[in-house]
């Protein structure tokens, strides 16, 4: 909830008319993400864990629909234990939520690296997913968000709650995590705003697709909202496909006038790391069941990022 996506969807909850219960343990996310809707009397905080039931009794009680962003991701720099655990426990604890207090609806925030390296691209909701190997630790994320996946779907069977998969891609914009919890991005215009190297891991020809958060945040609105999403599995990301080194590029030259300053990182840094070729969604069941469509182009999108972020880091003393 105080995370960068939980604390943009909460605003928009709140701009419609809706009232608002969020948990967060701020483990990630800030209550600077909160100042603007704290005060609104249609809005409610509780500093908790989705591993307690007693915190999640205090957001479901009553909840016409409940939106699950909680999520530990791809170990990279932390522990895959507790990136299953995160998810794998933590997605079963909403879940009953969700049954022991009749929460009519469920969207789960999943994650477009559930495809893993299946090379056909654009991925649709029917790809293939393709795990490497077992012993190659960032596999935990996606086989934590695929187990939170197929237990939402068991639920829906079982105990009749409606269910809707998201599965996210590259999500961006103002209150984004700053480190590489947030994506490239995130440190690309950190580093350029500090005229400082912009560190690209491996080759940076792998490719990605960036969703700003406006964008996101339409997709929940209509995922909470239409009733034919129910058991559907969607894809919300923008189509545009960008290799990383140049999305470097270009957010270096939106800060700074001279030659980017690009250092590559080899993968081989991060101990046995695979990373993914190319990740870019079909959007097309998004479309025909929720009307969804993505507007913001990385040209408008990554300026106003960048504004947003020159403020926060300077806010912080990082300027």
């Amino acid at each position: 909830m105080a995370g960068f996506v939980g604390s943009n969807l909460a605003e928009a909850l709140l701009a419609r008319g809706d009232e608002v219960a969020g948990l967060d343990d701020l483990s990630h996310g800030t209550l600077d993400n909160l100042a603007g809707i704290s005060a609104e009397p249609r809005f409610h905080f509780h500093r908790g864990s989705i591993l307690d039931p007693r915190d999640l009794a205090e957001i479901a009680r009553g909840a016409d629909a409940l939106v699950h962003l909680a999520a530990g991701k791809i170990p990279r720099y932390g522990d895959a234990l507790d990136t299953l655990v995160t998810n794998g426990e933590g997605g079963l604890a909403v879940l009953r939520a969700c049954r022991d207090h009749v929460v009519p609806r469920m969207v789960l925030a999943s994650t477009s690296d559930c495809y893993g390296r299946n090379p056909e691209v654009p991925f649709s909701e029917e790809s293939a997913s393709v795990i490497g190997s077992p012993h190659v630790r960032r596999w935990s994320y996606a086989i934590s968000k695929m187990f939170e996946e197929q237990a939402l779907l068991a639920f829906r069977e079982r105990h009749k709650l409606e269910a809707v998969i998201l599965r996210l891609f590259g999500g961006y914009g103002p209150r984004q995590n700053m480190t590489w919890w947030g994506g490239p991005q995130s440190v690309f215009i950190a580093a350029a705003l500090k005229g400082e190297e912009l560190e690209v891991h491996g080759t940076g020809r792998q490719t990605r697709s960036f969703t700003y958060v406006s964008d996101m945040v339409e997709g929940f609105l209509r995922a909470v909202d239409v009733r034919a999403a129910d058991g559907e599995m969607l894809n919300i990301g923008a189509d545009r496909e960008i290799a990383i080194e140049d999305l470097a590029a270009m957010v270096w030259g939106m800060v700074r006038d001279d030659a980017p300053r690009i250092k590559k990182i080899p993968l081989a840094t991060f101990g046995r790391y695979e990373d993914v070729e190319r990740r870019i969604p079909d959007n097309s069941r998004a479309a025909r069941v929720l009307g969804y469509r993505p507007s913001v182009r990385l040209e408008e999108g990554l300026p106003r990022t960048i504004a947003w972020q020159r403020e926060a880091m300077s806010r912080a003393g990082l300027l």
